[in-house]
């Protein structure tokens, strides 16, 4: 199976605009011959980076509710129907999409955002959301904990698929729990950066013995709208490259099948052998017979929260 890592750049904070860049990138995929993409974490409508850049922690700063809410205004509303054209690229082109956005639930009043990893099948269908478990240091002022409800597996022409966010992949049970269902393509997003790609990528593929898809997004000056308030202390030169990337890819025995790319925006596609998974399992399979289940268990709470459940007459 060919899969695509689609390292696009969003513009910043312009769902509809990048949503339109997500439905040309799922399109190039297929047309490579890719069963299945990848795109970076929260990349619609795009990484928070203004956080580190305007000093973001400063409490009931003007600046930082003026950002909120137009990260609000541009997030991912599902119920409202924000993901339909991209499911529709992804039953027109007949290609599984992975996709990182910005998510605000009503299920969670409509206020909040999570960064969500959303699978959606060859047939268009959204067939799970995993809302990032730990949003990681400055993340915290823009995001918000999730659950484990997303925390599944899926079968893809042959392969089981399971989706982390992030830092998430540095965490060992939620890796235990991918490998407990079973995954053997694990898709791993990321905002951009080599730095986060260059080591983990090929650790968690040694670790579990599976494919391993590290997908990233690039974020240059250029894609900040004009418009975007604050963009003079956002952007420091307007040619530098805010994330560079770092898509990657491991095969099974923890050696690189597509080495992290940096700076370049394009659609990479590897391609995946499912019997290199089976001869890696010989020797090591972490949940199955190297694995002792008497001694050691993982408990995995997979409800999605709520503040509240309301129980109506009738």
């Amino acid at each position: 199976m060919k899969a695509a890592l689609a390292q696009v750049s969003p513009v910043l904070l312009d769902r509809v605009a990048t949503t339109a860049k997500a439905v040309d990138a799922i399109g190039l995929a297929a047309s490579r011959g890719a069963k299945i993409v990848a795109f970076g974490e929260t990349f619609l409508p795009a990484y928070p980076v203004w956080l580190s850049r305007t000093d973001g922690a400063r409490f009931d700063a003007q600046d930082q509710k003026e950002l909120h809410a137009l990260y609000l205004q541009e997030s991912v509303q599902i119920e409202r129907g924000d993901l339909d054209s991209i499911c529709d690229a992804a039953r027109e082109h007949g290609i599984w999409v992975v996709i990182g956005v910005a998510e605000r639930p009503m299920d969670r009043g409509g206020h909040s955002i999570f960064a969500s990893a959303v699978t959606i099948n060859d047939s268009g269908e959204i067939v799970s959301v995993h809302r990032k478990l730990m949003p990681t240091y400055e993340e915290r002022l823009a995001w918000a904990p999730g659950d484990g409800h997303g925390l599944v597996a899926h079968d893809c022409h042959g392969f089981l698929i399971g989706s982390l966010n992030c830092w998430e992949n540095w965490m060992p049970l939620p890796r235990a729990a991918m490998q407990a269902l079973g995954v053997n393509l694990h898709i791993a997003i990321w905002p951009g950066g080599v730095v986060n790609t260059q080591d983990i990528t090929r650790f968690v593929a040694r670790e579990s013995r599976s494919y391993v898809l590290s997908a990233s997004t690039l974020i240059r000056a250029s894609d900040i709208p004009s418009s975007v308030p604050h963009r003079d202390r956002i952007v420091l030169d307007e040619d530098e490259i805010l994330h560079n990337g770092g898509s990657a890819a491991a095969n099974p025995d923890g050696s690189w099948l597509l080495e992290p790319q940096a700076d370049t925006e394009d659609v990479f596609v590897v391609e995946l052998e499912r019997g290199f998974v089976d001869r890696e399992r010989q020797n090591f399979d972490p949940s199955g017979h190297y694995a002792r289940p008497e001694l050691l268990k993982l408990l995995v709470d997979r409800t999605r929260h709520t503040n509240a459940e309301f129980v109506d007459e009738g």
